[in-house]
Protein backbone atom coordinates (compact mmCIF):
# COMPACT_ATOMS: atom_id res chain seq x y z
CA UNK A 1 0.00 0.00 0.00
CA UNK A 2 1.63 3.39 -0.86
CA UNK A 3 0.13 4.79 2.17
CA UNK A 4 2.51 2.76 4.46
CA UNK A 5 6.01 2.74 3.67
CA UNK A 6 7.58 2.08 7.01
CA UNK A 7 6.46 -0.18 10.27
CA UNK A 8 7.41 -1.61 13.52
CA UNK A 9 6.69 -4.95 14.50
CA UNK A 10 6.44 -5.23 18.72
CA UNK A 11 5.99 -8.52 19.99
CA UNK A 12 5.27 -9.78 23.34
CA UNK A 13 8.58 -12.47 23.39
CA UNK A 14 8.00 -13.60 26.78
CA UNK A 15 6.80 -17.31 26.26
CA UNK A 16 8.68 -20.12 24.36
CA UNK A 17 5.93 -19.89 21.51
CA UNK A 18 6.18 -15.89 21.58
CA UNK A 19 9.88 -16.57 20.60
CA UNK A 20 9.59 -18.57 18.48
CA UNK A 21 6.58 -17.01 16.66
CA UNK A 22 8.63 -13.56 16.40
CA UNK A 23 11.29 -16.14 14.32
CA UNK A 24 8.57 -17.00 12.02
CA UNK A 25 7.54 -14.11 11.83
CA UNK A 26 10.83 -12.02 10.88
CA UNK A 27 11.44 -14.39 8.16
CA UNK A 28 8.49 -12.97 6.46
CA UNK A 29 8.87 -9.62 6.66
CA UNK A 30 11.07 -9.12 4.10
CA UNK A 31 7.92 -10.13 1.82
CA UNK A 32 5.96 -7.25 2.89
CA UNK A 33 6.08 -4.09 0.38
CA UNK A 34 7.62 -1.61 2.85
CA UNK A 35 10.50 -2.12 5.67
CA UNK A 36 9.83 -3.12 8.82
CA UNK A 37 11.73 -2.95 12.11
CA UNK A 38 11.04 -5.71 14.88
CA UNK A 39 11.48 -5.64 18.29
CA UNK A 40 11.69 -9.12 20.49
CA UNK A 41 10.43 -7.53 24.20
CA UNK A 42 11.31 -10.91 26.33
CA UNK A 43 10.30 -8.68 29.66
CA UNK A 44 6.64 -7.30 29.31
CA UNK A 45 7.73 -4.61 31.54
CA UNK A 46 9.95 -2.98 28.85
CA UNK A 47 6.73 -3.08 26.41
CA UNK A 48 5.72 0.65 27.12
CA UNK A 49 8.96 2.06 26.59
CA UNK A 50 9.35 -0.07 23.40
CA UNK A 51 6.60 1.07 21.69
CA UNK A 52 7.42 4.91 22.70
CA UNK A 53 10.51 4.04 21.16
CA UNK A 54 9.67 2.77 18.13
CA UNK A 55 7.14 5.88 17.76
CA UNK A 56 9.56 8.52 17.91
CA UNK A 57 11.22 7.03 14.74
CA UNK A 58 7.17 8.25 13.22
CA UNK A 59 6.42 4.77 11.57
CA UNK A 60 3.15 4.56 9.16
CA UNK A 61 2.19 1.38 11.04
CA UNK A 62 2.70 -0.17 14.12
CA UNK A 63 2.29 -3.88 14.60
CA UNK A 64 2.04 -5.69 17.97
CA UNK A 65 2.08 -8.82 18.21
CA UNK A 66 0.50 -10.80 21.46
CA UNK A 67 -2.83 -11.30 22.93
CA UNK A 68 -5.93 -9.13 23.70
CA UNK A 69 -3.90 -8.34 26.80
CA UNK A 70 -1.14 -7.34 24.71
CA UNK A 71 -3.51 -5.09 22.19
CA UNK A 72 -5.07 -3.47 25.22
CA UNK A 73 -2.39 -2.72 27.77
CA UNK A 74 -0.61 -1.02 24.36
CA UNK A 75 -3.25 0.62 22.31
CA UNK A 76 -3.45 3.69 24.58
CA UNK A 77 0.06 4.38 23.38
CA UNK A 78 -1.28 4.63 19.86
CA UNK A 79 -3.97 7.06 20.20
CA UNK A 80 -3.46 10.58 19.47
CA UNK A 81 -0.48 9.58 17.06
CA UNK A 82 -0.86 9.33 13.27
CA UNK A 83 -0.29 5.47 12.94
CA UNK A 84 -1.88 2.60 11.58
CA UNK A 85 -2.40 -0.54 14.05
CA UNK A 86 -1.80 -3.60 12.68
CA UNK A 87 -2.22 -6.84 14.76
CA UNK A 88 -0.22 -10.29 14.92
CA UNK A 89 -2.79 -12.43 16.73
CA UNK A 90 -0.57 -14.74 19.10
CA UNK A 91 -2.76 -15.13 22.22
CA UNK A 92 -5.23 -17.83 23.16
CA UNK A 93 -8.95 -16.71 22.30
CA UNK A 94 -7.80 -13.48 20.11
CA UNK A 95 -11.11 -12.16 20.75
CA UNK A 96 -10.18 -8.58 19.24
CA UNK A 97 -8.42 -10.13 15.84
CA UNK A 98 -11.60 -12.30 15.33
CA UNK A 99 -14.06 -9.20 15.73
CA UNK A 100 -12.04 -7.47 13.29
CA UNK A 101 -12.20 -10.95 11.02
CA UNK A 102 -8.40 -10.85 10.93
CA UNK A 103 -6.42 -14.13 10.02
CA UNK A 104 -5.52 -16.33 12.97
CA UNK A 105 -2.29 -17.97 11.58
CA UNK A 106 0.82 -15.74 11.20
CA UNK A 107 1.16 -16.59 7.47
CA UNK A 108 -2.05 -15.30 7.27
CA UNK A 109 -1.67 -12.09 9.38
CA UNK A 110 1.37 -10.76 7.60
CA UNK A 111 0.15 -11.24 4.00
CA UNK A 112 -3.07 -9.50 5.23
CA UNK A 113 -0.38 -6.24 6.52
CA UNK A 114 0.30 -5.97 2.72
CA UNK A 115 -3.11 -6.49 1.58
CA UNK A 116 -5.28 -4.84 3.35
CA UNK A 117 -6.85 -1.57 4.56
CA UNK A 118 -6.56 0.87 7.24
CA UNK A 119 -10.40 1.14 8.68
CA UNK A 120 -11.18 3.56 11.61
CA UNK A 121 -12.25 2.20 14.77
CA UNK A 122 -13.35 2.70 18.15
CA UNK A 123 -11.89 1.63 21.57
CA UNK A 124 -13.69 0.95 24.74
CA UNK A 125 -12.54 2.80 28.37
CA UNK A 126 -12.91 2.01 31.91
CA UNK A 127 -12.60 5.57 33.21
CA UNK A 128 -9.90 6.74 31.60
CA UNK A 129 -8.10 3.50 30.31
CA UNK A 130 -8.32 2.47 26.61
CA UNK A 131 -9.51 -0.98 25.90
CA UNK A 132 -9.34 -3.05 22.39
CA UNK A 133 -12.09 -5.79 22.61
CA UNK A 134 -13.87 -6.74 26.14
CA UNK A 135 -13.67 -6.24 29.77
CA UNK A 136 -15.49 -8.24 32.22
CA UNK A 137 -16.43 -8.87 35.59
CA UNK A 138 -17.97 -12.00 37.28
CA UNK A 139 -16.64 -15.61 36.88
CA UNK A 140 -13.78 -13.99 34.01
CA UNK A 141 -11.68 -12.06 36.35
CA UNK A 142 -11.27 -15.17 38.35
CA UNK A 143 -10.29 -17.59 35.94
CA UNK A 144 -7.59 -14.79 34.53
CA UNK A 145 -6.08 -14.99 37.93
CA UNK A 146 -5.97 -18.23 38.51
CA UNK A 147 -5.62 -20.53 35.16
CA UNK A 148 -2.31 -21.77 35.40
CA UNK A 149 -0.24 -20.98 32.75
CA UNK A 150 0.81 -24.56 31.58
CA UNK A 151 -3.15 -25.47 30.64
CA UNK A 152 -3.76 -22.06 28.89
CA UNK A 153 -0.41 -22.73 26.94
CA UNK A 154 -1.01 -26.76 26.12
CA UNK A 155 -4.73 -26.84 25.93
CA UNK A 156 -5.64 -23.40 24.48
CA UNK A 157 -9.26 -22.28 24.86
CA UNK A 158 -10.68 -25.93 25.86
CA UNK A 159 -8.29 -25.71 28.44
CA UNK A 160 -9.46 -22.21 29.34
CA UNK A 161 -13.11 -23.50 29.41
CA UNK A 162 -12.12 -26.74 31.55
CA UNK A 163 -10.59 -24.85 33.60
CA UNK A 164 -13.67 -21.93 34.33
CA UNK A 165 -16.06 -24.64 34.87
CA UNK A 166 -13.60 -25.98 37.59
CA UNK A 167 -13.78 -22.25 38.87
CA UNK A 168 -17.56 -21.96 39.31
CA UNK A 169 -17.95 -24.09 41.89
CA UNK A 170 -16.05 -21.19 43.98
CA UNK A 171 -18.32 -18.93 42.17
CA UNK A 172 -21.32 -16.85 43.98
CA UNK A 173 -23.89 -14.53 42.02
CA UNK A 174 -23.57 -10.86 42.54
CA UNK A 175 -26.05 -7.32 42.56
CA UNK A 176 -25.01 -4.69 39.34
CA UNK A 177 -26.26 -1.42 39.45
CA UNK A 178 -26.16 -0.40 35.85
CA UNK A 179 -27.39 3.31 34.45
CA UNK A 180 -27.31 4.27 30.89
CA UNK A 181 -28.35 7.87 31.36
CA UNK A 182 -31.36 7.15 29.84
CA UNK A 183 -34.18 5.79 31.98
CA UNK A 184 -32.59 5.43 35.86
CA UNK A 185 -30.57 3.10 37.67
CA UNK A 186 -31.34 -0.92 36.95
CA UNK A 187 -30.41 -3.47 39.99
CA UNK A 188 -30.31 -6.99 38.60
CA UNK A 189 -29.28 -10.05 40.46
CA UNK A 190 -26.13 -11.23 38.00
CA UNK A 191 -23.35 -14.01 37.59
CA UNK A 192 -21.39 -12.53 34.60
CA UNK A 193 -21.12 -8.73 32.89
CA UNK A 194 -19.06 -8.10 29.89
CA UNK A 195 -18.19 -4.75 28.99
CA UNK A 196 -18.04 -5.17 24.95
CA UNK A 197 -16.51 -2.81 22.07
CA UNK A 198 -16.72 -6.25 20.10
CA UNK A 199 -18.36 -9.21 20.28
CA UNK A 200 -16.11 -12.02 20.45
CA UNK A 201 -14.75 -12.67 24.25
CA UNK A 202 -12.56 -15.72 25.33
CA UNK A 203 -12.50 -16.36 21.72
CA UNK A 204 -16.32 -17.41 21.26
CA UNK A 205 -19.20 -14.74 19.55
CA UNK A 206 -21.29 -13.56 22.98
CA UNK A 207 -22.55 -9.70 22.28
CA UNK A 208 -24.29 -9.91 19.63
CA UNK A 209 -25.24 -5.83 19.81
CA UNK A 210 -21.54 -5.22 19.82
CA UNK A 211 -18.93 -3.81 16.77
CA UNK A 212 -16.15 -1.57 16.61
CA UNK A 213 -16.93 1.03 14.85
CA UNK A 214 -21.01 1.49 16.47
CA UNK A 215 -19.97 4.95 18.59
CA UNK A 216 -21.44 2.79 21.47
CA UNK A 217 -20.37 0.36 24.21
CA UNK A 218 -22.32 -2.68 25.52
CA UNK A 219 -22.58 -3.22 28.68
CA UNK A 220 -23.86 -7.32 28.87
CA UNK A 221 -25.24 -8.94 31.91
CA UNK A 222 -25.90 -12.99 32.28
CA UNK A 223 -28.85 -13.09 34.35
CA UNK A 224 -30.11 -15.36 37.32
CA UNK A 225 -29.43 -16.53 40.60
CA UNK A 226 -28.18 -19.91 39.06
CA UNK A 227 -24.30 -20.92 37.50
CA UNK A 228 -26.10 -23.10 35.33
CA UNK A 229 -27.07 -20.38 33.57
CA UNK A 230 -23.85 -19.24 32.62
CA UNK A 231 -22.71 -22.44 32.07
CA UNK A 232 -25.41 -22.97 29.16
CA UNK A 233 -24.37 -19.22 28.10
CA UNK A 234 -20.85 -20.09 27.53
CA UNK A 235 -22.05 -23.62 25.96
CA UNK A 236 -23.75 -22.24 23.41
CA UNK A 237 -21.82 -19.83 22.45
CA UNK A 238 -18.68 -22.14 21.84
CA UNK A 239 -21.20 -24.35 19.92
CA UNK A 240 -21.57 -21.23 17.72
CA UNK A 241 -25.61 -20.83 18.83
CA UNK A 242 -25.69 -17.25 19.78
CA UNK A 243 -29.66 -17.34 19.53
CA UNK A 244 -29.51 -19.41 22.73
CA UNK A 245 -28.78 -16.17 24.62
CA UNK A 246 -31.92 -15.19 26.19
CA UNK A 247 -30.39 -14.93 29.48
CA UNK A 248 -28.64 -11.70 28.80
CA UNK A 249 -30.21 -7.97 28.87
CA UNK A 250 -27.93 -5.51 27.06
CA UNK A 251 -27.07 -2.09 27.52
CA UNK A 252 -25.86 0.29 24.84
CA UNK A 253 -24.60 4.01 24.51
CA UNK A 254 -21.89 6.26 25.12
CA UNK A 255 -21.25 5.96 28.63
CA UNK A 256 -22.57 3.80 31.16
CA UNK A 257 -22.11 3.73 35.15
CA UNK A 258 -21.35 0.51 36.99
CA UNK A 259 -21.00 -0.68 40.35
CA UNK A 260 -21.54 -3.55 41.65
CA UNK A 261 -22.49 -5.42 45.29
CA UNK A 262 -20.13 -6.43 46.59
CA UNK A 263 -17.48 -4.69 44.51
CA UNK A 264 -15.44 -6.99 42.10
CA UNK A 265 -12.13 -7.47 39.97
CA UNK A 266 -12.56 -6.02 36.47
CA UNK A 267 -10.53 -8.29 33.65
CA UNK A 268 -9.89 -6.19 30.83
CA UNK A 269 -9.08 -8.04 27.68
CA UNK A 270 -7.71 -10.87 30.39
CA UNK A 271 -5.46 -8.82 32.56
CA UNK A 272 -7.31 -7.82 35.94
CA UNK A 273 -6.79 -3.68 35.90
CA UNK A 274 -9.59 -2.24 37.65
CA UNK A 275 -12.58 -2.53 40.22
CA UNK A 276 -16.03 -1.53 40.37
CA UNK A 277 -17.55 1.07 40.40
CA UNK A 278 -16.53 2.49 37.04
CA UNK A 279 -18.02 4.01 34.29
CA UNK A 280 -17.80 2.39 31.18
CA UNK A 281 -17.21 5.13 27.85
CA UNK A 282 -16.49 5.09 24.02
CA UNK A 283 -13.80 6.56 22.41
CA UNK A 284 -15.25 6.73 18.59
CA UNK A 285 -12.95 6.56 15.88
CA UNK A 286 -10.38 7.13 17.84
CA UNK A 287 -7.35 4.82 16.38
CA UNK A 288 -7.09 3.08 12.50
CA UNK A 289 -6.71 -0.12 12.43
CA UNK A 290 -5.09 -2.71 9.42
CA UNK A 291 -8.36 -5.43 8.30
CA UNK A 292 -8.76 -7.13 5.58
CA UNK A 293 -9.66 -5.85 2.14
CA UNK A 294 -13.29 -5.70 1.22
CA UNK A 295 -14.40 -7.20 -1.89
CA UNK A 296 -15.42 -5.00 -4.59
Amino acid sequence: MSEIRTAALIVNAKSRRGQKLFKRACRRLHQLPFKVEPHAVRDPKHLDRTVRQALENKPDLVILGGGDGTISGLVDLLVGHDVILGVLPLGTANSFARTLGLPLDIDGAIDMLATGTPKRIDLGMIDNDYFANCAALGISPQIAESVPHGLKKVLGRVGYLGWAGYQLGKFRPFTLFVDDGTSGEKKLRVVEVRISNGPYHGGTWLVDEAAVDSGQIVVQAVRGHYKRRLVANWAWSFLGRPERHHDTISFSGTSIKIRTDPPLPISIDGEVLAHTPVTAHVAPGVIRVMVPRTPA
